[in-house]
């Protein structure tokens, strides 16, 4: 299950993380992402050629699930419940997730400046890359069912539902042609490794500075040295 090990943790992120900079690197100059763009063709190809309207419907309504009109207050509202009952280290790997990633949407768009397909279903802004959707829906799903649930086998139905959320999210942004395929990938792959790096960071921290300012974590049964035991973001222990 995920985040359980801290090592295991580590190199889940680390894995994603360099997976992200690789397909970047390749769409972000011209010389790589020519060898990119006869793969995106070819897929914008398929989409348009199996474009009906029952999908067509589904895609759109996904198009306003992943719109910062529902993510932020859902976002913002399990943040303050967060807050509410205490739960810093889940809050803080939160916060840490979204600002991660809403500052790198907007930071490489503008640097990678790439234009969308020409026939877009929806309505869209600014440049293609990576897809905000995409990143967004990665961080909203992955990160509420990371901090909102326990590890156990109720939160790992939930992170394969999550992913199947995430899944589909990206291929509904293809399928409306407001992305090439590789703006989606990036963008899963983006949300995923904010998501990832952000836990990993605050179960380092909270481990070198509990209880002081994670004081949730000194409640736990018993303390585990670093990269062993009980990883689960609050410190708890995993029921087996």
């Amino acid at each position: 299950m995920m985040l359980l090990n801290h090592r295991r943790a580590i190199e889940l992120a680390a894995g994603t993380l360099l997976a992200t900079i690789v397909l970047f690197a390749m769409v972000g100059f011209d010389v790589t992402r020519a060898a990119v763009q006869p793969v995106d063709d070819a897929w914008l190809d398929a989409m348009e050629a199996v474009r009906f309207a029952p999908l067509e419907a589904v895609a759109k309504v996904l198009d306003v699930v992943g719109g910062t009109w529902v993510t932020a207050p859902l976002r913002l509202g399990v943040g303050v419940w967060l807050v509410f009952r205490r739960r810093w280290a889940h809050f803080s790997a939160l916060a840490l997730a979204v600002a991660v990633s809403e500052v790198g949407i907007g930071l490489f768009k503008g640097l990678v400046a790439r234009p969308r397909p020409p026939d877009v279903l929806v309505h869209v802004t600014g440049f293609s890359f990576p897809s905000g959707h995409a990143t967004a829906g990665a961080v909203t799903a992955l990160a509420l069912v990371i901090v909102l649930l326990p590890p156990g086998p109720a939160r790992w139905r939930w992170e394969v539902r999550a992913a199947l959320f995430v899944l589909a999210m990206a291929l509904s942004r293809t399928y409306l042609g407001a992305h090439w395929l590789s703006d989606a990938v990036a963008g899963t792959l983006f949300g995923t490794a904010a998501v990832l790096v952000s836990v990993v960071v605050v179960i380092g921290l909270r481990n070198r500075l509990r209880p002081r300012w994670f004081p949730e974590a000194a409640r736990s049964s018993s303390p585990s040295p670093p990269l062993a035991g009980a990883t689960s973001i609050d410190g708890s222990t995993p029921d087996r």
